[in-house]
C-alpha cells in the first residue's frame, strides 16, 4: 500500500541505504513473531502442560531464523508487486507452504514430486525443529541440516530482496 499511496516515493529519496530501510521495515515483524511464539509456548504450557524436552533458546533461535526467511520471502514479493492486489498472491503461497510442510500430512506419505518440492519449504524445517526440540530434546548438533537449509534460504531470499529493491537516490 506504500507504493499505492506514494509514501514509498518519499522514503526512496531520503539518504537512508537500502539495507537500513529494509531492516527498519522488518524489525517490528521479527518482534511480533517472537512475541507470538512466546504466547504460544506459554499457552501450550498452561493449557496442555506441554514443555519442550530440549532447550527453549534453541527453539527461539530457529524461530528467529525462520522469521527472517519468511520476511525475506515477503520482501521479494513486495518488491515485484506494484499494487496491494498483486501482493495478495503471497497468501496463496502461504497456504501451499502450510499444506506441504508436513504439519498436517507426513512428508513421507506425499507423492515423490511433492516430497521434492518440500526441500524448498522453510516451514518444513521449522516444524522438524519444533518436533525435535519439544519431543526428543534434540540439541543443535541434531539440527545441523535444518540450520543449513534455513540459513541458506535466509541469505538467498534476503539478498534477493535487498538487490531487487529499487531505491531512487
Amino acid at each position: 500500500s506504500e507504493k499505492e499511496f506514494g509514501t514509498i516515493e518519499q522514503i526512496n529519496v531520503t539518504p537512508v541505504s537500502k539495507f537500513t530501510f529494509i531492516l527498519a521495515k522488518l524489525i517490528p515483524y521479527w518482534i511480533a513473531g517472537i512475541l507470538i511464539l512466546t504466547i504460544g509456548i506459554i499457552l501450550a504450557w498452561l493449557v496442555y502442560g506441554l514443555v519442550p524436552a530440549g532447550h527453549l533458546w534453541l527453539l527461539y533461535f530457529f524461530a528467529l531464523l525462520f522469521i527472517i526467511v519468511i520476511s525475506g520471502m515477503g520482501l521479494v514479493v513486495s518488491n515485484y508487486s506494484q499494487t496491494m492486489q498483486q501482493a495478495i498472491v503471497m497468501f496463496f503461497f502461504v497456504i501451499i507452504i502450510m499444506l506441504m510442510s508436513g504439519l498436517f500430512t507426513p512428508i513421507n506419505s506425499m507423492p515423490e514430486w511433492a516430497q521434492t518440492i518440500t526441500i524448498a519449504n522453510p516451514l518444513k524445517y521449522f516444524i522438524q525443529v519444533t518436533r525435535m526440540v519439544y519431543l526428543k530434546g534434540s540439541g543443535f548438533s541434531d539440527l545441523i541440516m535444518q540450520f543449513i537449509a534455513l540459513f541458506l534460504m535466509a541469505i538467498a531470499l534476503n539478498g534477493w530482496a535487498v538487490f531487487s529493491y529499487k531505491k531512487n537516490s
